[in-house]
């Protein structure tokens, strides 16, 4: 790599100031080149300073030395890096004292490579290979490279106070010129009125001339005869005195001018004189620029120089640490080295060992041959002597029967005594068993909710550190299978203390059947308590579905400030903190159990300064990413403190993906091995990606994570995926339907996870949503007006009748449709089909009712239709509005461009 250089050294002496000889001498740590420079100072003293400015002749001096530069190529590479310590001379030549000067000395480096170390100094060489080796590395050079900035910022310090110095001495001759200039100054003027005073004289004096030569003229013409002789004679000697009296003034006057020219062309001089003074002021002045520009020069030379030891200080800790590692490194390989040896003689004693084992294995062959052929004789021999024996127990088994065949007449009248006590017996034992069929079928009709509490005061125990993991363990296993026992012994403790309910139960543990599986739910969404879409829906429809089939299901939520607190039942806090790890402490977090709807929820409140879920909602905050990592790392730490082993994690969306790398990097190691993972994403539009380096914060590797095959995003590489290091890090991933599979697996309905989806095709499966049936049911819908079945629609008309009424519609025509659409106002759901079917539904003379909220702020409904308001709630037209009705526009700038109004 060359570059070209091109430096400019500039010196200025004025008269006055006298340089000392001094060579100062520069070391420069990083990139620097050896370079010499000649500066001139020439001086001249105070005696010649007047002749100077009236001469006005300033000789200029300069001379130009060439500097070139050449080295090796500079070679950066992986490998490698040389960091060479040149040096950088400087000298500085008084000149004569004769004259100012400028000398400037101009370096040109045609060629700058790397530059070269001179023999004196040692170069400092790190040179770290692929295979992390590091070489040598004196801390001695280190230690002189320091000293020599040391001197450097030294002499910088030195060549900067000299050069204010001087600046100062400029200064004050630039004063000591200026008050002779104000001086020359006053005097110009003074010569100028003088010069005024003396053209106003000679103005005087041409008037008398003028009025002589006027009163000869007059003289000349008059009469002679007129005249007397005596005023002819008194005349004459008018005429006689004024001539002699104009002689003289024009004399003197004359000599006045002569002296005042002489004056006048000295001043001009003296002005010229002055002229060039000015102009080698200026001079000055821009020498003083010059200087102060070096200064700057200077200064920057040395900040540079400070940092650059600052650096080289920082470079010598690294080396020390360096230093350190390589040592404990290579003792690492000299371990290695040794294990090796050991496990080649070991290897090396194994085959001999094989070999012997393999000769010996053909010994016990042939053994084993030699001894089925001493057996097929003895088993002849055997076969002999066996049927001789039992040709001997017939004949005794016939002398035994004959005396059995007595004995059995006498035992048939004493069976027949005791077949009757049977009967009693049996009689007695159905009746108790119809009483506890009576009691188990009693206990099967017991609600969903019961056994979810029952199971909620089992882990509160069990956190609480009240009972043992295997005992708690035993325990669900019971509740798990309905066990009357368990049942019984619950509703004898309920008026006991809890210690002595514990010990109740305790007594009952035994070692049933597991029945089906355990399955825990980690989702930020559960219907009713925590809904912002169908991912609630389908948490609470799905976990009630499996429960009814027998399968143990618990759901871990966030706790947040606006759930529906009144929809769950039997909420308390554990008197437990469960503590989690979050970029690098530990945060306590509060846990709090209840039941929804018969299922068992564990609610996750951390003590975080953040206020991670206390935002007044769900999603939709600048921190998710952290929020949801933070979540999720805390919720497996709960199923680890609490001694749970599932059968099946299931995690739903991006905001519980996180689940699945911190399953298998962190937990299963610890031995929390147990379950399987499941990850439902239902919305690939939503993604939650971030900048990788956020991803440290819930204890997951960066640099292991942010991977293509792994969490990296695919269309940008420094950020992560949780959806996607979901899908590379489950054992099962499902979305809503088989269809949308199809579609997802697709370069635009993929939303850059099509690859991926790909490369992971078998174990991707769509599974077709279905409806909560109990809570979707019009024959029992507690909220409808008029209930109906499939099979007695009546009541929909009530139903339609009482809509139009709450909503102020006009119900006069009982065939007018009545068009409902629920949905979550987003670009995904089609906003724009959405207003064209309100057109189309008014024009065809039909109603509409919109019912959603949209997270979107340009597609946030705001309105004023027919004079009412509504926001977020209900949005319901009849006809359509006049446009002066119209106060905001329902839906603004949509992606898909529609910007027309209703």
């Amino acid at each position: 790599m060359s570059v070209k250089l091109s430096t400019w050294f500039v010196s200025e002496g004025i008269g006055g100031l006298s340089c000392k000889h001094s060579a100062v001498r520069f070391f420069l740590p990083h990139r620097s080149l050896p370079a010499s420079c000649k500066m001139r100072q020439r001086n001249f003293s105070s005696q010649h300073k007047k002749q100077h400015l009236k001469k006005a002749s300033h000789e200029r001096t300069s001379t130009n030395a060439d500097f070139q530069a050449n080295g090796d190529e500079e070679s950066e590479t992986e490998n490698a890096s040389i960091i060479n310590v040149p040096i950088l001379s400087q000298e500085i030549i008084p000149t004569d004292d004769v004259d100012t000067g400028i000398a400037i000395e101009h370096i040109n480096a045609k060629e700058l490579s790397g530059p070269t170390v001179p023999d004196e100094h040692k170069s400092l060489a790190i040179n770290i290979s692929g295979d992390k080796q590091l070489s040598g590395v004196q801390q001695e050079d280190l230690i002189g490279m320091i000293r020599y900035a040391e001197k450097n910022v030294l002499l910088l310090n030195q060549a900067r106070v000299s050069a204010l110095e001087d600046l100062e001495k400029i200064i004050t001759e630039k004063e000591t010129l200026q008050g002779e200039i104000n001086a020359l100054e006053t005097k110009l003027a003074e010569t100028d009125a003088r010069i005024k005073v003396a053209a106003q004289e000679k103005i005087r004096l041409e008037l008398l001339e003028d009025q002589l030569e006027k009163l000869q003229n007059e003289l000349a013409h008059r009469d002679v005869t007129e005249l007397s002789e005596i005023d002819m004679n008194e005349n004459h000697h008018k005429l006689l005195h004024n001539e002699a009296y104009v002689l003289d003034s024009v004399s003197s006057v004359s000599k006045e001018l002569n002296s005042l020219r002489k004056e006048n062309i000295s001043l001009k001089n003296d002005i010229e004189v002055l002229k060039t003074s000015l102009s080698d002021v200026k001079n000055t002045d821009e020498r003083v620029l010059l200087l102060e520009r070096e200064r700057s020069l200077l200064e920057s030379s040395l900040k540079d120089l400070e940092s650059k030891l600052s650096v080289s200080q920082e470079d010598v800790s690294k080396i020390s640490t360096l230093k350190a590692e390589y040592k404990s490194l290579w003792e690492k390989v000299e371990n290695l080295q040794v294990l090796l040896d050991k496990a080649t003689k070991q290897a090396d004693q194994a085959i001999i060992v094989l070999q012997q084992n393999q000769e010996l294995r053909k010994k016990v062959d042939k053994l084993e041959e030699s001894l089925e052929e001493a057996n097929v004789y003895k088993l002849s021999s055997e076969k002999l002597q066996q049927y001789n024996e039992l040709m001997q127990q017939k004949i005794k088994l016939l002398d035994d029967r004959l005396q059995r065949s007595d004995e059995e007449i006498n035992s048939c009248v004493q069976l027949y005594q005791e077949s009757v006590k049977e009967f009693q017996d049996t009689l007695n034992s159905l009746k108790e068993e119809s009483k506890k069929r009576a009691a188990d079928q009693y206990v099967d009709d017991m609600p969903l909710e019961f056994w979810s509490r029952l199971l909620l005061i089992i882990d509160g125990w069990l956190l609480e550190k009240k009972v043992s993991t295997n005992d708690a363990n035993l325990l669900r296993e019971m509740v798990w299978n309905r066990d009357g026992q368990i049942y019984n012994a619950y509703m004898a403790c309920k008026e006991k203390t809890e210690r002595e309910a514990i010990t109740t139960f305790l007594r009952l543990i035994s070692s049933p059947e597991r029945p089906g599986l355990h399955i825990i739910h980690i989702a930020a969404e559960m219907a009713p308590v925590a809904k912002v879409g169908g991912l609630g829906d389908v948490v609470s429809g799905l976990s009630k579905s499996l429960q009814k089939r027998g399968h143990l299901v618990e759901i871990v939520l966030p706790k947040y400030d606006c759930m529906e607190y009144d929809r769950i039942r039997d909420l308390r806090a554990l008197d437990v903190m469960v503590e989690s790890y979050f970029a690098g402490q530990l945060f306590k977090n509060k846990i709090w159990v209840g039941t929804v709807e018969g299922l068992p929820v564990y609610l996750i409140e951390p003590h975080h300064p953040e206020n991670f879920f206390w935002r007044g909602q769900f999603y939709g905050e600048h921190d998710d990413f952290k929020r949801f990592s933070f979540f999720s790392r805390a919720a497996l730490e709960l199923l680890l403190q609490a001694g749970k082993k599932p059968d099946i994690i299931h995690c739903h969306d991006w905001q519980t993906a996180f689940v699945a790398p911190l399953y298998w990097d962190l937990y299963a190691p610890k031995g929390f091995n147990s379950a399987r993972i499941c990850f439902t994403c239902h919305n690939f539009e939503y993604q939650g990606t971030a900048p990788a380096s956020e991803l440290a914060s819930c204890g997951l590797d960066v640099h292991q994570l942010n991977r293509p095959d792994r969490m990296q995003d695919n269309s940008a590489h420094d950020r992560v995926n949780p959806v996607k290091g979901g899908i590379v890090f489950s054992n099962i991933v499902t979305t809503v339907s088989p269809t949308y599979a199809q579609e997802v697996r697709t370069a635009e309905g993929g939303r850059g996870l099509h690859s991926t989806l790909n490369s992971h095709s078998k174990k991707f499966i769509g599974i077709l949503n279905g409806i909560d049936t109990d809570a979707w049911n019009p024959a029992t819908d507690i909220f409808l007006k008029v209930q109906y079945t499939a099979n007695d629609l009546q009541g929909k008309a009530e139903n339609k009748k009482a809509v139009q009424r709450h909503l102020q519609l006009s119900s006069a025509d009982i065939k007018k449709p009545l068009v409902g659409c629920i949905t979550r106002l987003v670009p995904q759901k089609g906003v724009h089909l959405i207003r064209h079917a309100i057109y189309r539904t008014l024009e065809l003379g039909g109603q509409f009712i919109l019912l959603g909220s949209s997270p979107v702020p340009h597609i946030q409904i705001h309105g004023v239709f027919n004079g009412r308001k509504f926001r977020n709630i209900i949005l319901q037209v009849e006809k359509p509005p006049p446009a002066a009705d119209l106060y905001e526009e329902l839906f603004l700038n949509s992606e898909d461009s529609y910007n027309e109004r209703i």
